[in-house]
């Protein structure tokens, strides 16, 4: 789905949850400003992708001393692991909140989804799309080690929504035919097209394609 378009409180609760215990009081600053790379790491990511975002860029973003980037990371690469980590964590938080709310019948929480998708690209003008899907199209030039985590990302995202499927046909909302894992594939797959076409062509459109097609699918 889309980029920190959708909940930058959210990220940051993420972030801190990825901090073991406490931090020294002396170290508290180095946190902090940890945090904000990773923060504006992850937003550069679902904006211009990993090969044209310079560390330099980031720094300047949140008023860190040029060269003082390896004092928190010790390299780009192990940079870019951690930022898909934690869009991987925040992303699933996200999925978790919406697709295992009660108060909505399993089809309600789908449709929930989408609309909170498209209200989150709106937001940034459809500048930011996913951060997992944009590194996904220049896989050719990142490290070999990406390909694995960001497939193993996609196959969490395809396991929550399968599971949201399942609920669904539990709940007689769709046919107890359907295979839900195959769909909740093919959701991950058209998804992410949907989401670079949005982001392409600034428009909320493809999304709402997609979507129109996806659900015709499911409920005839």
């Amino acid at each position: 789905m889309s980029d920190l378009e959708t909940g930058p409180q959210l990220l940051q609760e993420t972030i801190k949850k990825r901090r073991r215990g406490r931090p020294p009081k002396a170290l508290s600053g180095h946190s902090e400003t940890r945090q904000a790379l990773l923060s504006a790491g992850v937003a550069a990511l679902t904006e211009k992708g990993f090969s044209a975002t310079g560390i330099e860029e980031i720094l300047r973003k949140v008023d860190v001393p040029k060269g003082s980037f390896y004092h928190y990371f010790k390299s780009k690469e192990a940079f870019g692991v951690e930022l898909i980590e934690l869009y991987a964590s925040y992303f699933s938080a996200k999925l978790d909140r919406i697709f295992l709310d009660e108060a909505l019948t399993p089809m309600q929480r789908l449709h929930y989804f989408i609309e909170d998708a498209v209200t989150g690209m709106q937001r940034f003008d459809f500048s930011r799309g996913c951060l997992v899907g944009n590194l996904g199209q220049e896989m050719g030039a990142l490290p070999p080690a990406y390909r694995s985590l960001l497939i193993e990302v996609f196959l969490d995202w395809q396991g929550r929504t399968s599971a949201c499927l399942t609920a669904a046909v539990e709940a007689g909302e769709i046919s107890p035919n359907i295979d839900c894992h195959a769909t909740a594939e093919f959701f991950w797959i058209g998804w992410e097209g949907a989401v670079l076409r949005a982001k392409l062509e600034q428009s909320e459109v493809p999304l709402r394609q997609f979507a129109k097609g996806f659900f015709a699918g499911i409920t005839q």
